[in-house]
């Protein structure tokens, strides 16, 4: 079984964030430390500490993340200029919190990514 992680805390509500979504499937919340003037981070709300450990179940709520950045992205009005969206796996990855987690990233020029 996967360890609890601060975000399983954010989304039952027990610590504070700036939420700003929640659903049955998915919660995103501000990032405390952003990289970019929009910087929201979107997590399922079934602790799943990697992508390598994504299962056929969880297809429903990882599809939501995408529909969910869609919907942040026009919120924050960064949709027609463009955005970043990430998801970091393991530590050679840049994965932090063992909670799998998308990052929607914009409002600024973010520039080319290292790998293109």
């Amino acid at each position: 079984m996967a360890e609890e992680t601060i975000f399983s805390k954010i989304i039952r509500k027990e610590i504070p964030a700036q939420i700003l979504y929640q659903d049955d499937l998915v919660t995103a919340f501000r990032d405390i430390n952003p990289k970019a003037p929009t910087h929201i981070l979107i997590v399922p709300n079934v602790l799943i500490p990697t992508v390598n450990d994504v299962e056929p179940e969880h297809e429903l709520a990882l599809g939501r993340l995408f529909t969910v950045a869609r919907k942040l992205a026009a919120d924050a009005g960064i949709a027609e200029d463009g955005y970043r969206l990430v998801m970091n796996c393991n530590r050679h990855g840049g994965q932090e919190v063992y909670h799998i987690h998308m990052h929607l990233l914009g409002g600024k020029s973010l520039g080319p990514l290292v790998c293109c």
